[in-house]
């Protein structure tokens, strides 16, 4: 009987080696001899016979050799390559006969019911009771991903594993059922508390979520906080847009009087030229009338920055602009701006005039250059026209 095994167990590595891919890290050799070492603890606390054991122990050995030919169906596989090997190797009818029925019994789906086939069934799945049952149930999920048959993320493999103890196993025989099943349980409840502590992190993060989100909704700060934010940052937009402009118009203007004062205003002198006259008065003084309003749209309006604590305590004063505070100690405004942080009606009525005010900024900014661009235009028609007119009547 060793001699069998011994050549059984030779083939079986060799076929591996050049057959199994790489992919299979769960279902390879190392398992069948895991498979094999708990067949031979079942056949040494059970009454069988030579035939019997050479049986198990061969069916051991090829009872996952299929899948070097395929993943479904691989009993079916194992079978013939079992029957294959034994039967050039001279192997009794008998014995091969029984090595096909304890292969077949491994299959998950099946229910063992001869002694030998509830054997092999519990030497397959004698891992569930080790304790290094979480490295290998690790090594089928990997291969199962490698595989492309199903992704299980670390919950749904924990939760199919669950399954897997409370209702899809059991053990069969009588020695499994004593010596294997206590620690199968103790690992049964390592994973029922592993799936606790799952739940009660999942349950906390989302009690954290919907308290985030009640908070959000029920608390109206961010939403003013946002609303005063976002407006006083398109005020300041639009100041910068106004200023811009009137810096553009200034520098226009400005070119355009450089030039006249270089170029027409000397040839003035000449008979033939008198006719220009008018026309480059009129061009000239738009341009100084245009440059005049862009300066007033600009300059900045002076304060007095100081403020008293009377017109603090009547909120008349507005602290957070740094016109009314720069000529002020600092003790003083300190002062101020503690009496302002410590009244939240205060502070928001502060950021209600400050925008106001800045309206108001805004309001005559934009009134001004309003003003500059019609009597640009203006000037740029009129001088246009006093030309053509000055040109003909010469």
């Amino acid at each position: 009987m060793t001699d069998i095994i011994n050549k059984a167990d030779n083939f079986i590595l060799e076929l591996f080696k050049k057959n199994l891919p790489n992919t299979f890290i769960y279902h390879n050799y190392n398992h069948t001899q895991r498979v094999v070492k708990s067949t031979k603890e079942l056949i040494e606390n059970s009454e069988l016979n030579v035939k019997e054991e050479q049986a198990l122990l061969l069916a051991a050995l090829f009872h996952d050799t299929g899948y070097t030919v395929k993943f479904d169906g691989h009993e079916e596989e194992s079978i013939k390559i079992a029957k294959d090997f034994l039967s050039r190797n001279q192997v009794a009818d008998d014995v091969i006969e029984m090595v096909e029925e304890c292969i077949g019994a491994t299959k998950f789906s099946s229910t063992p019911n001869t002694k030998l086939e509830k054997i092999i069934r519990d030497a397959d799945s004698s891992h569930l009771a080790k304790e290094y049952f979480e490295d290998t149930s690790e090594f089928l999920r990997q291969e199962l991903q490698l595989m492309n048959i199903h992704n299980y993320t670390s919950e749904e493999w924990l939760d199919e594993n669950i399954k897997l103890f409370t209702e899809k196993h059991n053990y069969y025989t009588p020695y499994a059922v004593k010596n294997w099943k206590p620690g199968k349980d103790q690992n049964l409840s390592s994973l029922l508390e592993k799936q606790n502590k799952t739940e009660q992190k999942l349950k906390k993060e989302e009690t954290k979520a919907r308290l985030k989100a009640e908070f959000k909704n029920n608390n109206p700060e961010r939403s003013i906080q946002t609303l005063f934010r976002v407006t006083l940052r398109n005020h300041i937009k639009l100041s910068d847009i106004a200023d811009t402009k009137a810096n553009i118009l200034l520098s226009v203007n400005a070119i355009i009087i450089s030039l006249a004062l270089a170029n027409l205003i000397p040839q003035l002198d000449s008979v033939t030229n008198k006719h220009l006259l008018i026309p480059t008065l009129i061009l000239v003084v738009f341009s100084v009338a245009s440059i005049i309003l862009s300066i007033m749209s600009t300059r900045p309006n002076v304060t007095s920055g100081e403020f008293t604590k009377d017109q603090v305590e009547k909120r008349e004063v507005n602290l957070l602009f740094f016109g009314n505070f720069h000529k002020m100690p600092f003790e003083q405004f300190k002062w101020g701006i503690t009496k302002l942080i410590k009244d939240k009606d205060y502070v928001y009525e502060s950021m209600m005039l400050d925008l106001h005010l800045l309206g108001i900024v805004l309001q005559r900014k934009y009134m001004l250059l309003r003003l500059t661009y019609t009597v640009f235009m203006i000037g740029i028609i009129v001088s246009v026209v006093s030309f053509v007119i000055a040109f003909y009547l010469a």
